[in-house]
């Protein structure tokens, strides 16, 4: 089985027991299914979810999408749902052209354990924060904020006044695994 493979299918495993809260509304919750059935009708795959929780009418569930490309909305618009859009690469460099080719830029996430490419790759990154291998990555002692459509300037930590900087924020979580 290859890397992507095994990705695809650990990832399925991992978010298949995710407890999600609700949506803000019901306007959220269309335009999240709204990404997801744009990219159904451009080829992607449902692996899990992919629909309306039983649990409410702001509630969806969880979502892994295979077979993303850049011509579908979900990977070039910011989601806010539970939904996780994945997108194969066979270079680092094409990893970091697809991630940064989208007019959003508030989060990113890198999962490795190479040090050197955390940060090169971080670096690269065209994303107001970035999670080395963290998926949660805010906290009110860090500056919070988006480059491109995602926003401008901080709040948070002692770049919330500075609005002349384009800061970002990468945290880096274990590296011995």
């Amino acid at each position: 089985m290859s890397v992507p493979d095994c990705f695809e299918e650990g990832i399925t495993i991992v978010v298949q027991d995710f407890k999600e809260g609700p949506l803000i509304n019901e306007a959220a919750v269309k335009k999240v299914e709204s990404l997801v059935q744009d990219a159904i009708s451009k080829g992607a795959k449902i692996m899990l979810g992919g629909k309306r929780h039983s649990l409410g009418m702001t509630f969806y569930e969880p979502t892994v999408i295979s077979d993303v490309s850049s011509e579908m909305l979900v990977s070039r618009e910011e989601v806010f749902g539970p939904v996780a859009p994945l997108i194969r690469f066979k270079t680092e460099e094409e990893a970091i052209r697809i991630a940064n080719d989208t007019n959003a830029g508030l989060a990113a996430y890198v999962f490795t354990t190479n040090v050197q490419r955390s940060w090169r790759v971080a670096e690269a990154l065209e994303y107001g924060l970035v999670g080395v291998n963290e998926g949660i990555i805010s906290t009110e002692v860090a500056p919070f904020g988006g480059v491109k459509q995602s926003g401008l300037g901080r709040e948070g930590s002692k770049y919330g006044m500075d609005e002349y900087l384009e800061t970002k924020y990468v945290c880096l979580g274990n590296m011995n695994r």
